[in-house]
């Protein structure tokens, strides 16, 4: 029995996609980096920042990674008030339905913990989350399943009782990783084939779809 959701937030409960993809690519352009194009810039959402430019560019050290976060967070920052996302259509009235029914609602995202929070806020879903993991909070990242682990623990659940909802690979091998049951969606950042191939337990296009899952 289901009674704890484990919920990505980029791609899976806000709508980041555009916001990301414009701070990489300006990122890149002021450090005169061979810009990326949107898709490749999107397919490296769920991983860490520092993890994303260097799947970009391969012979990237980690210093300049690095210092290429410390960049992209500086941009990102002098106008994150101008870029709250929006709820994906549907996810404000399953929350509160997920949280009428007694279930424990978390997050565990790659993105650092302050924005996380400002923007969970500023959409006015915070109440529905007991606990968040932002990627400053663990030392190990998706796919590890460290992050899935931590909540467990801290929330008082068995992988058992727990399941995990992302729009990515990444989400769903950390899930797997942890012996936890796993929906992929695919109004985010990565397609049906792909979260079928990552062996997301159910892929759902609608978040409406999520309750016959749990």
């Amino acid at each position: 029995m289901t009674k704890i959701v484990i919920f990505d937030f980029d791609g899976t409960i806000g709508d980041t996609r555009q916001n990301i993809i414009d701070t990489l690519q300006r990122t890149m352009r002021e450090r005169s980096l061979e810009v990326r194009g949107g898709d490749e810039c999107a397919s490296t959402i769920g991983l860490t920042l520092r993890d994303s430019f260097m799947t970009m560019y391969p012979t990237m050290g980690v210093v300049e990674a690095e210092e290429c976060v410390e960049h992209y967070r500086r941009i990102f920052y002098e106008s994150i008030e101008e870029h709250i996302p929006t709820l994906f259509d549907g996810v404000g009235e399953a929350l509160a339905r997920l949280h009428a029914m007694g279930l424990v609602l978390t997050i565990a995202s790659s993105r650092s913990s302050p924005s996380l929070l400002l923007f969970l806020k500023n959409m006015g879903v915070a109440h529905y989350f007991s606990y968040v993991i932002g990627a400053d909070n663990v030392a190990r990242h998706k796919p590890d399943p460290e992050p899935v682990l931590q909540t467990l623990r801290e929330c008082g659940f068995s992988p058992s009782e727990a399941v995990v909802v992302g729009d990515m690979a990444v989400d769903m091998l950390m899930a797997r990783n942890a012996s936890v049951r796993c929906v992929g969606v695919t109004w985010g950042n990565a397609s049906r084939e792909e979260l079928e191939a990552s062996q997301a337990d159910h892929v759902i296009d609608h978040i409406s779809e999520l309750f016959e899952c749990i």
